[in-house]
């Protein structure tokens, strides 16, 4: 019988398993196994003796503490979780508009590409380690930020805006509240788009040209052609960004409820609790994701 031709959907996802091949093989072989150990030893309490690990069953116990009786951890939840909210909104956006700016013809282009995918290599393992753990780069900081001006142009901007009318706080204040935040953290965002640009501008690239020219025959405006052409086209790739970046953010080493997650496991030995902390935070990022994905997918336009 003669052998039916692969279609080009099939070859693409045959290559797209050939490309994460080795992810998944690595995931099988080194990381499945210390999976289950970890979810074992959230339903267990682990002592180290002389004979080494000994474990016991003590059931929901470490999730009753961390919910119930950890005066901390609900807190760093809830804080962690609203803060990576705004946070992916302000990369996405943030990402999206750097890609739009280095997508036009200019001179210099490439080297402006380059300076701006050098915050994917400044958020790599060894930089960020010299950022967070060096003594002297840490003292470093702190020197700065002590030494800066707090009547800066947004300290005064912010001081005017939420100003305070009538001694009430509305949901206006908060929305400020949260705006400044991004503001402040304006270098988080920028370190943590490098991925996110570049797949924003080789989606962009992908575009036909002929598709702008013939909306500009019809009278179309720049900003039209953006809403109508440029956002449904790389909206997929939205998607991708977006889970890119949630997953990121909630495997920040820097924030609160990692470090908790760390000093209960190496300091405090309590392994149980730790891997109960670890296994709560990573169902809730991925029920975060799923949700989130689910929700954009319905407004996502899929084109062949």
């Amino acid at each position: 019988m003669k052998k039916r031709p692969v279609g080009l959907t099939k070859r693409r996802a045959l290559y797209g398993y050939i490309f994460i091949l080795p992810f998944i093989l690595g995931f099988i072989f080194f990381m499945l196994k210390p999976l289950f150990q970890s979810l074992s030893m959230s339903f267990s309490t682990i002592s180290v003796g002389p004979s080494g690990f000994q474990s016991s069953w003590c059931g929901l116990e470490n999730y009753k503490r961390a919910f119930l009786i950890d005066p901390e951890f609900n807190r760093m939840l809830f804080e962690n979780v609203t803060q990576m909210i705004y946070r992916s909104i302000a990369t996405i956006v943030f990402s999206f508009f750097v890609a739009l700016i280095l997508n036009q013809k200019f001179k210099g282009r490439a080297m402006v590409r380059s300076i701006f995918f050098l915050t994917v290599i400044l958020s790599s393992g060894v930089l960020v380690g010299l950022e967070y753990n060096n003594t002297m780069m840490s003292q470093l900081k702190e020197t700065i930020e002590a030494s800066g001006n707090a009547n800066s142009i947004t300290a005064v901007l912010e001081s005017i805006l939420l100003s305070n009318t009538g001694g009430t706080t509305g949901p206006g204040d908060k929305l400020f509240t949260i705006l400044f935040q991004i503001i402040d953290s304006i270098y988080d965002v920028a370190m943590a788009s490098g991925i996110q640009i570049i797949i924003f501008l080789s989606g962009l690239q992908n575009i036909s040209a002929s598709m702008y020219e013939a909306a500009e025959m019809e009278g179309c405006t720049a900003w039209e052609s953006l809403w109508k052409i440029t956002v449904p086209m790389v909206s997929p790739l939205m998607l991708v960004c977006w889970v890119y970046t949630v997953v990121d953010f909630f495997m920040r080493t820097d924030s609160e409820i990692m470090e908790k997650i760390d000093n209960q496991l190496s300091v405090q030995l309590n392994f149980g609790f730790s891997s109960a902390m670890a296994w709560i935070y990573f169902i809730i990022c991925m029920a975060i994701i799923g949700l989130s994905s689910a929700l954009i997918s319905k407004v996502v336009y899929n084109y062949d």
